[in-house]
C-alpha cells in the first residue's frame, strides 16, 4: 500500500507556485470548503487558537477529501506537538519562531525519521495506513514526501540565516512579516524597509541552499514577492475574508439606509 503524495511538494519540485489558505476557525466544513475552492494547501493552526487534536484530525480528513494538502502550525513544546499532526496524516508542519541554528537542528531531529533524525515512531496511524505500509517504505516516504517548514520571524536568527538555510532535513523556509515587524517595533508594517530587507534575505538564502521559500503574499505585493523567489504563497485566510465581506456588505447597506458607513477595520490586517 502506498502513502499519499504531497501536492505541495510535487508542485514546488516541478517549479510551480503553491497557494495556501489559512483556517483559524474551529470548523471542519470551512476547511473542506477552502480545499474545494482549489487552494493547494490549507493552513491549520494550533499555535494561536484553542483548536484541539480532534478538530485538527477532522479538518485534515476534510482537506484530504478534496485532494489538497493540510499543514499544521504547531505549538513549540514537546516532541508530541510535532509528531501527532504527521501521524494524523497532515502533509506538512510549520514550526514557528526558529531562533537559531541549534533550534532548527532540534526541529529536524524531532520531525524526521532515521537517518535524518529521531522522530517518534509508531506507524499505526492514518499516515502509515494503520500498519499497512511496510516499515522501510514508511520511513523513507515520510522523510521524502512530508514537508517541514521553519518560520523565520525574528531578528535573532538572521545572524545564522545562511547556516539555517543550509541545514539538511527540511524543505521550506518561511518568512513571517507580522512578527518580524513587531520585533523591530513597527508592528503590522510589512513594507517597512527592515522587513522587506529581511524578506529578501530569507528568499535568497533558501534558494542558495536548495530550499523553497514561503511567505504571506498580499495581492498588492504578490508580483514583488514572486520576483524575489518565493514559491509558497500565503493567500489570506478565513478571518480576513469574512471581515472583508462583512465590511463591504455593511457599507452598501448603510448607503441604502441613509446612514454613515459603520464598518470597522479588518479589511487588511497589515498596514501598507
Amino acid at each position: 500500500m502506498q502513502m499519499r503524495p504531497s501536492r505541495v511538494l510535487d508542485n514546488l519540485r516541478a517549479g510551480k507556485l503553491v497557494s495556501c489558505f489559512k483556517v483559524n476557525m474551529d470548523s471542519v466544513r470551512l476547511a473542506e470548503f477552502a480545499a474545494l475552492k482549489g487552494y493547494d494547501c490549507i493552513w491549520l493552526d494550533i499555535e494561536h487558537t484553542a483548536n484541539d487534536w480532534s478538530l485538527i484530525q477532522n479538518q485534515i480528513y476534510a482537506v484530504k477529501s478534496q485532494q489538497a494538502d493540510s499543514m499544521v502550525r504547531v505549538r513549540r513544546g514537546s516532541y508530541s506537538e510535532y509528531s501527532v499532526p504527521l501521524e494524523l496524516d497532515a502533509s506538512g508542519l510549520m514550526v514557528p519562531h526558529i531562533m537559531s541554528l541549534e533550534d532548527a537542528r532540534e526541529v529536524v531531529w524531532r520531525t524526521r525519521f532515521h537517518p535524518q533524525g529521531r522522530r517518534a515512531l509508531d506507524g499505526g496511524n492514518a499516515d502509515g495506513a494503520y500498519c499497512n505500509v511496510g516499515m522501510a517504505d514508511y520511513l523513507q516516504y515520510a522523510n521524502e514526501n512530508r514537508f517541514i517548514m521553519l518560520q523565520i520571524e525574528d531578528p535573532e536568527p538572521m545572524e545564522e540565516l545562511d547556516a539555517i538555510a543550509a541545514l539538511p532535513g527540511y524543505d521550506i523556509l518561511f518568512f513571517g512579516p507580522g512578527d518580524y515587524s513587531h520585533a523591530i517595533g513597527e508592528a503590522g508594517d510589512i513594507t517597512h524597509p527592515k522587513v522587506v530587507e529581511a524578506r529578501r534575505r530569507v528568499a535568497q538564502a533558501a534558494r542558495k541552499h536548495g530550499k523553497f521559500a514561503g511567505t504571506p503574499a498580499p495581492v498588492a505585493l504578490m508580483d514583488e514577492i514572486i520576483s524575489e523567489g518565493y514559491q509558497f504563497l500565503g493567500m489570506g485566510g478565513d478571518v480576513a475574508a469574512i471581515n472583508t465581506y462583512a465590511n463591504n456588505s455593511l457599507s452598501e447597506f448603510a448607503q441604502r439606509n441613509g446612514q454613515a458607513a459603520t464598518a470597522q477595520g479588518g479589511t487588511e490586517y497589515y498596514k501598507k
